[in-house]
């Protein structure tokens, strides 16, 4: 009997597969009909799969193999983030632990992931499967801001190479941050009940937070609530990096070392979820809510003020004899204030801004077992976005009154996505995965003004430029993946990965008009000190790129392993900027010193690098514990073909040394991180070089049953160092004004901090 259902399966997967490249091509050639023509067809072919086997055949099993990651990814879970998650509030530092990412400096809360010299909106990134869309000129509030670190229970990582499934309006990479699934009773137990509950503190900026969880549970029901709340005075760096000056008009001074503008108060994240369950189905829905006080910017010229973000999300996941069922609804609303904090001049009126967005997304997914060894994944997204950002009169008089400043009215972002992809096992050694996704974006703006339409050399003539221009656009964006995995030992991979990915600009970069420099200045979504100009005609990003990554290891991963990706990217239309050459913009053409004005242009980009992580373990026994030694490296180069410059805020070679020692619950760890000199700089925004550096870091922890105690010391040696991706120092004086701060002052790394973290879980 088990022979025949054998061969049985092996006919049914050679006919499946037959059928699969068939569907494959027709759905590539027939869009979204051949999508529907799919899914009718697969489950007629679905069918036969069951009558030969149950569907636990397919279900992913839980073990070390490497193959339980998804394909092209990194993943990042429990216990290699607990200790970092329980002392920070900016979850997006827990990133630092993937080798192939690496942060824009921003807020105390909110920096910006880079993978492979791609940031910000060229990276899709995903809470809880709901993609956060930011709503400031200046991305202030960034998507993991809203997730607490606390909360995080997995994070995975897609770079470069990334399975339609999972891609979508994006270039460099996917970025998937999850908190833990809901908990259900089990067993014999009638109910389940537990929590969590944590504190930190940092000495270097006097920085302190706590987090609570708590869950209850029947075996189909689940209720948990999640707070968490922090805040961080400013911090200091390892020496004066400035003269002592106040920042604000008749306000002290702020000391040589201290950063001004960099902390936050007030970071307050609620939320509650409720979870069922029956028979192979989960349905979840959270509502939740992130306000923030305030939130300092020492790269931009302006800081947070107030945030209120509320969410509700709703999950859906289905086991059925055909396969699985993914589905996703969620809305966002987010209200946003700028001004100037208590470190920069307020000119005696202030400058408040405001914008206010609402997102309104949803998701359908089906995972089609068609055989024990090929999965077709076939799904459909939508995205609308609307944002309103608007500035109120300063004063009743003078170039800044009457009227409010609208510098984005009623901008609008469509997005309507299909896609389909096939992941097949041929042989033990190789698996395979093809991707095709189509995507229609629109986006649209209405009609501006300024703070005085009287005066057109300062506001009139722009707005009636922006007011006569076409501002509808409709973009129809293609992408392709194709990943293989050849395993030929069980110490040994390849994974050689082509894609082609698109994305179209946001809001911040078509609709922003005015050239006036104030203006300009406020739209700067990368932290350069400069202004920024929009462009109507921008067209989207089209990016190409191959990968190649090789892994050796031992079989059990214990012991040693190697892993090492090569990559190179060329895009098509990438969104670079270029001296600003509308007559009412203020000339700096040859300037090659201080802030200038610009606007942004497609030209044509490419970057290539390379991802080294390697560890082994020098000693163990059971009673001094194990001994390891880790290493990661990487390098990336990033050129505008188009004009011969270095892409901006490029990370230049950095490499991390690491010695974990472990036994029974106590684990430490010293660490040396090197970066070389940023000396690939962009000369059209007169990027500011940074010397290289290295630092020591010491890291203890036990963890008892219940109960964890984490204490660390960062930058031991109390070295300076300027962040190579932190940007241009703007956090204070008078930074409304382009050059009336002065130019070439990069924003340092933080000095020597004595960090502790406490959780009990009960």
């Amino acid at each position: 009997m088990n022979s025949l259902k054998s061969s049985s399966r092996t006919s049914s997967r050679v006919h499946c597969k037959q059928r699969c490249l068939a569907l494959w091509f027709l759905g590539a050639s027939k869009g979204a009909c051949g999508v529907t023509l799919f899914l009718i067809t697969s489950s007629t072919f679905a069918a036969e799969v069951v009558q030969l086997q149950p569907i636990n055949v397919y279900a992913q099993q839980e073990s070390d193999d490497s193959t339980d990651v998804p394909l092209g990814a990194t993943t990042l879970e429990s216990p290699n983030l607990e200790s970092e998650r329980n002392k920070t509030g900016d979850s997006a530092r827990l990133l630092l632990e993937s080798p192939t990412v690496s942060l824009y400096g921003n807020g105390g809360i909110s920096s910006l992931p880079v993978i492979h010299g791609l940031a910000d909106d060229r990276l899709r990134i995903q809470v809880d499967g709901a993609e956060f869309t930011t709503a400031c000129p200046n991305h202030m509030n960034s998507p993991l801001s809203y997730m607490d670190p606390a909360k995080v229970g997995k994070i995975t990582v897609f770079a470069g190479v990334t399975p339609v499934s999972v891609g979508g309006d994006s270039i460099g990479g996917t970025i998937q941050v999850d908190s833990p699934p809901p908990q259900f009773a089990t067993g014999e137990e009638s109910y389940l009940a537990k929590g969590q509950l944590g504190s930190f503190y940092r000495s270097n900026g006097d920085a302190f937070g706590y987090h609570f969880r708590g869950n209850v549970a029947g075996r189909w029901l689940s209720l948990s609530y999640n707070e968490s709340r922090s805040q961080s005075d400013n911090y200091v760096a390892g020496r004066s990096f400035k003269p002592v000056s106040s920042g604000r008009e008749g306000a002290l001074a702020l000391p040589g070392n201290e950063v001004g503008s960099s902390g936050y108060e007030g970071a307050l994240d609620r939320s509650v979820t409720i979870a069922a369950q029956h028979a192979g189905h989960v349905l979840q829905l959270e509502l939740g809510q992130q306000t923030v006080d305030f939130e300092g910017f020492p790269s931009q010229r302006m800081d947070m003020t107030a945030n209120d973000n509320r969410v509700a999300l709703m999950r859906y996941q289905g086991q059925f004899a055909w396969g699985e069922l993914l589905g996703r609804a969620s809305y966002q609303i987010t209200e946003h204030q700028m001004d100037m904090g208590p470190d920069r001049y307020s000119y005696g009126t202030g400058m408040p801004m405001h914008t206010k967005a609402k997102t309104r997304a949803a998701m359908l997914q089906s995972n089609v077992y068609i055989s024990e060894t090929d999965t077709v994944r076939v799904g459909a997204e939508y995205q609308y976005y609307t944002l309103f950002d608007w500035w109120d009169p300063v004063g009743m008089s003078g170039s800044m009154a009457p009227n409010t400043f609208w510098n984005i009215d009623y901008g609008q972002r469509s997005k309507f996505d299909t896609f389909v992809e096939w992941e097949a096992s041929w042989h033990h050694s190789w698996v395979t995965q093809l991707g095709v996704r189509h995507e229609t974006v629109l986006s649209d703006a209405g009609p501006v003004q300024g703070y005085d339409n009287s005066f057109d050399d300062v506001w009139a003539a722009d707005a009636a430029r922006f007011n006569a221009s076409p501002r509808q656009r409709t973009d129809q964006n293609w992408d392709a993946t194709a990943l293989v995995r050849y395993s030929p030992k069980t110490q040994l991979e390849y994974t050689l990965g082509f894609a082609r990915k698109s994305r179209s600009p946001n809001l911040y970069q078509r609709y922003p008009w005015a050239t006036n420099s104030m203006a300009a200045l406020m739209n700067n979504l990368v932290g350069d000190g400069n202004g920024y100009v929009g462009n109507v005609h921008l067209n989207p990003e089209v990016a190409s790129t191959i990968s190649l990554t090789g892994s050796w290891h031992d079989a059990a991963r214990g012991h040693w392993e190697l892993v090492a990706t090569s990559y190179y990217t060329y895009v098509h239309d990438f969104i670079d900027a270029k001296r600003c050459d509308i007559s009412t913009c203020a000339s700096s053409a040859g300037s090659t010193q201080g802030f200038v004005i610009l606007q942004f242009v497609n030209q044509t980009a490419q970057l290539h690098g390379i991802d080294l992580t390697a560890k082994l373990q020098l000693a163990k026994s059971a009673r001094f514990g194990s001994l390891t030694g880790a290493t990661a490296l990487s390098y990336v180069r990033g050129r505008n073909v188009s004009t011969g410059d270095d892409l901006y805020n490029i990370m230049p070679a950095n490499a991390r040394l690491t010695l974990l020692h472990a036994v029974g619950g106590w684990n430490s760890a010293a660490e040396i991180t090197a970066v070389a000199n940023k000396s690939h700089v962009s000369q059209v925004r007169n990027e500011i070089p940074t010397p290289g550096f290295w630092l020591l870091n010491l890291r203890g922890g036990y963890k008892w049953a219940h109960a964890r105690v984490d204490v660390s010391i960062e930058n031991v040696l109390n070295r300076f160092y300027f962040a190579p991706l932190g940007g241009a120092y703007v956090g204070q004086g008078p930074s409304m004004t382009t050059n009336g701060i002065p130019w070439g002052v990069a924003v340092p790394g933080r000095g020597r901090s004595l960090d502790l973290a406490f959780n009990y879980e009960f």
